[in-house]
């Protein structure tokens, strides 16, 4: 996200209070909006909220919880009318002083218990947090309201064109095996 753009939202650990909650809420401009919603290649960002607050979690770490809601615009998969989506969701992130390190010698990495942590720096960056939320909300394939996909055939002028149908590829192997079945038979 363009720091140029969006107000300073970088929480400095060791200013935070342990006793009580660190309260934030965040509402990008209009030109901050602008420039998230290329970055995350959509067509608009509405209106977008980041509120919640950061709190000591243990003797070390630190705990975000927050509330996210956004109403993005972006083009059907189908059609490519704008589809306005609205997302409202809960965030949570747990920055931690120590997290368990994975050897890149081993083959299989197991997922952490918690998909939330990550290692505690000296700043807890919110703009980063909510980009990443953002980025993880917006619906991969949006879909105008009835938009289907229909069968598309493409061909040369004069060329039987192939369909859907045509090009299963175990059609050829099924019909083989009927006729293998049938001289069996025989």
């Amino acid at each position: 996200m363009s720091q140029s753009s969006l107000p300073q939202t970088s929480l400095r650990v060791a200013d935070l209070p342990q006793n009580r909650p660190t309260a934030f809420e965040i509402k990008p401009d209009t030109e901050a909006l602008t420039t998230l919603a290329a970055e995350l290649d959509i067509q608009q960002i509405k209106k977008l909220v980041f509120t919640g607050e950061v709190r000591a979690f243990g003797a070390s770490d630190w705990e975000l919880k927050g509330q996210l809601g956004a109403t993005v615009v972006q083009p059907c998969v189908v059609t490519l009318s704008p589809v306005t989506t609205r997302l409202d969701e809960p965030v949570e992130r747990r920055f931690l002083k120590t997290v368990p390190e994975f050897s890149s010698d081993e083959e299989e990495v197991e997922m952490p218990d918690d998909e939330n942590a990550e290692p505690l720096q000296s700043h807890i960056d919110l703009n980063a947090v909510l980009q990443e939320a953002l980025a993880l909300l917006i619906p991969q394939f949006p879909r105008a309201q009835g938009a289907q996909l229909k069968e598309s055939v493409f061909t040369e002028a004069g060329k039987k064109a192939m369909t859907d149908e045509d090009a299963r590829p175990f059609a050829g192997l099924s019909a083989l095996r009927d006729q293998l079945t049938a001289k069996d038979d025989e």
